[in-house]
């Protein structure tokens, strides 16, 4: 009978609350909004249906006296906890609503129930059967809904995971700043924002590298992509400079490092967004209505800022939106930053790189060259490739290619040390043998300086000399690939190239191994072609076959070495190269007897009165009388040297090139001196003349011997012999 009296009070209360729903759904969604900070905007709808089905699956439950127990959580509420869910809510935050609410709506019905009677014993049995009822009510409905936001949250998670995964694989596909800005920008459109723009500070883009964004903050527009062809809702071209002020919503979200959002509305368009009344007009035109400023920041620098906008999207950016792009542009600002640092090494490298090599082409009776350099196209960098062109005494002139291991500055740099030690050591008149026995003390030296790894410092070394007089060519090679060699075509013959068969000594670096210098003589018009193996080896490449088609290239070319070089570039390297290039190409030519003289000479005194008469008639012979003072004296001086201090064989030698070459060679290997004379000594003073006499004077060492050489200026133009 009181079950009875409770069930039908329970249904009147129920009855009576009918009519004041809103009421109630009100007083419950003020008293949750008032003890819960949900943060979300957007949810607001969302709570009031999920209150409005609340209340009327409880009065509905009480109306027909079913167990609130058993009652299960209205879709309202399922909807209401997906969305908290998605928007990053927090669960403890949904659970406290919960708590609330059931506490509101029991108030509310015990308030009723008050109204209703005045007999203590039925008020306390509606008050028991409420609260059970009600906390049975609240477990089934608290559990289906943390279900229910669990599933949303892991959901959210999944695809947050997937997007981050595909903006790790389609972001930062190449160490170029622009091209990573775009793909930011394509990813940004793909996933969140209808329209995304890229800008970056003048700073980074520049040498000086990133600097604290205070102040204005000069910017540079590097991407910007939309789901719309052409970026209609643009306000500024790809590539184009602006200024942010320092109050300005970017540069509010670069101080602070962190993103945010912003609303867009006819009436409030942030004036740093559109700074004139046009720019505006087609802002609210486009229809955005909601942005996001994300910094983009890499190893604690400011970088620039990634704006994106939503206009085809209904819904505005929320919390979840948020974290993705904040997550997306964090990972791109470190790709980004490694462009900058990657680009900024390589213009370096490349610079030291170029300011090592020599200027070419180079043309002189001795030898037509010609050469590229070419870095490498993929991220690697750039590497220790070189080439040089030397001149020797005698009109000899040393051709070197080579190539150290390594990338970037350090390899560069490397290369310069070689490249100083190799034309050091040419400056001496090393055979090649020695010099790159005498290269390979500087590496292994250079090892032992760096204090770590013997084998952090390793190179190859081709070292050639060509005697223009003799046509002689003398190399060496230090784990180098030989050259090859095209000699000139013959009557009815075209010509052919090969490979020169010489041995290949080990790479500089190893210490301690012999090095063998090949001889061969090569005809006029000779055409010898140094490489690197990045000429003709690759990744996927048969090095092998790479020759062959060197060799096919330079069969069929019968032009210059400036064309032969492009033709060589062109047929045998990808746009793209793996690794540096380096190419030298030699057109080799003879003097011929009227541009040299050799007389031999008695180890006697009267030999220096003949050296005399001889080097007289033979410059009135090549028209340049006006230099037979200044040639007789430095003779007199070197041929008086070897009588005095050497044995025979002795020889003078003549040679007119670009300068006049005087060369007295003996059999002794005591080396001259340049000493002070004193005041009454009788001698002493002759390699002094030489010295102020000619442009250059020194002494090389023969197997057989040594040459003293001096070289005197020609007039200008160099008059032509007779």
């Amino acid at each position: 009978m009181v079950r009875t009296d409770v069930d039908a009070f329970l249904r009147e209360i129920a009855l009576r609350l009918r009519p004041r729903m809103d009421e109630l759904v009100d007083r419950l969604v003020s008293s949750m909004r008032e003890e819960v900070v949900w943060g979300h905007e957007d949810l607001t709808d969302l709570a009031v249906r999920s209150a409005q089905e609340h209340v009327d699956t409880v009065l509905r439950a009480l109306e027909h006296g079913s167990d609130l127990a058993a009652v299960p959580a209205p879709q309202a509420a399922i909807g209401f906890a997906r969305r908290l869910a998605e928007c990053g809510g927090e669960i403890t935050e949904l659970l406290r609503s919960y708590r609330i609410g059931h506490a509101t709506a029991l108030t509310v019905v015990r308030e009723e129930a008050t109204r209703l009677t005045d007999d203590p014993t039925l008020r306390n049995e509606v008050a028991d059967t409420l609260i059970t009822g009600s906390f049975g009510y609240v477990d089934l409905a608290s559990e289906q809904v943390v279900t229910a936001f669990q599933q949303a949250r892991d959901s959210l998670l999944q695809r947050r995971l997937i997007v981050v995964n595909e903006a790790s694989r389609l972001i930062g596909t190449r160490l170029d700043i622009a091209r990573t800005a775009q793909e930011l920008a394509e990813v940004g459109t793909a996933h969140l924002a209808d329209f995304v723009t890229v800008d970056l500070l003048e700073s980074v883009l520049g040498d000086e590298g990133p600097l604290p964004a205070r102040g204005a903050l000069a910017v540079r527009r590097v991407a910007q992509h939309s789901v719309l062809d052409g970026c209609p809702e643009s306000l500024l071209p790809t590539g184009s400079t602006h200024t942010f002020a320092g109050d300005s919503g970017p540069a509010e979200a670069l101080a602070s490092g962190r993103p945010l959002c912003h609303r867009v509305t006819v009436g409030d368009v942030p004036a740093w967004l559109t700074p004139s009344e046009g720019q505006r007009r087609r802002l609210v035109d486009s229809g955005i209505h909601t942005m996001l400023l994300v910094p983009l920041r890499a190893r604690g620098s400011p970088l620039g800022v990634a704006q994106l906008f939503r206009h085809r999207t209904a819904a505005p950016f929320d919390d979840g939106d948020l974290l993705l792009a904040q997550e997306i542009a964090s990972r791109a600002a470190v790709y980004i930053d490694n462009a900058r640092m990657y680009t900024q090494e390589r213009a370096t490298a490349l610079a030291l790189q170029r300011s090592l090599l020599p200027d070419l082409p180079h043309r002189g009776g001795a030898v037509e060259t010609a050469a590229r350099y070419l870095p490498s196209g993929t991220r690697a960098g750039v590497g220790g490739d070189w080439y040089d062109v030397i001149p020797l005494s005698g009109a000899r002139t040393a051709l070197v290619i080579g190539d150290v291991v390594g990338r970037g500055l350090y390899a560069a740099a490397t290369m310069g040390r070689l490249r100083t030690a190799v034309r050091t050591l040419a400056d001496i008149d090393l055979m090649p043998d020695e010099l790159l026995t005498h290269l390979d003390d500087v590496v292994t030296r250079m090892q032992h300086e760096e204090g770590g790894d013997l084998d952090g410092i390793s190179a190859t070394c081709l070292y050639a000399v060509y005697d223009p007089v003799t046509g002689q060519c003398a190399l060496a090679s230090a784990g180098h690939p030989p050259p090859a060699v095209v000699p000139p075509a013959a009557e009815g013959r075209p010509a052919a190239p090969h490979f020169l068969d010489a041995p290949i000594g080990p790479p500089l670096g190893l210490g301690g191994l012999p090095f063998e210098t090949a001889r061969l003589d090569l005809a006029e018009g000779t055409l010898l072609a140094l490489f690197t193996n990045g000429l003709v080896a690759g990744p996927g490449r048969d090095p092998g076959l790479g020759l062959t088609e060197l060799l096919d290239v330079l069969r069929r070319t019968g032009s210059s070495p400036q064309d032969a070089c492009d033709r060589l570039m062109t047929a045998l390297l990808p746009s793209r190269p793996a690794d540096d290039v380096a190419l030298l190409l030699v057109r080799t030519h003879r003097l011929d007897a009227h541009h040299v003289g050799s007389l031999e000479l008695p180890c006697t005194p009267s030999a220096v009165s003949r050296a005399r008469s001889y080097t007289t008639g033979l410059l009135t012979a090549w028209n340049l009388d006006e230099l037979a003072f200044s040639a007789e004296l430095v003779v007199s001086e070197l041929v008086t040297n070897a009588i005095r201090y050497g044995r025979e064989p002795i020889r003078l030698r003549l040679i007119l090139q670009s300068t006049l070459t005087c060369e007295v060679s003996d059999a002794a290997a005591t080396a001259p001196r340049l000493r002070r004379a004193r005041t009454f000594d009788e001698g002493g003073r002759g390699l002094f003349l030489v010295a102020q006499l000619a442009a250059r004077w020194g002494t090389r060492y023969t197997r057989d011997g040594k040459v003293i050489w001096a070289e005197l200026p020609l007039p200008h133009p160099p008059p032509s012999p007779s």
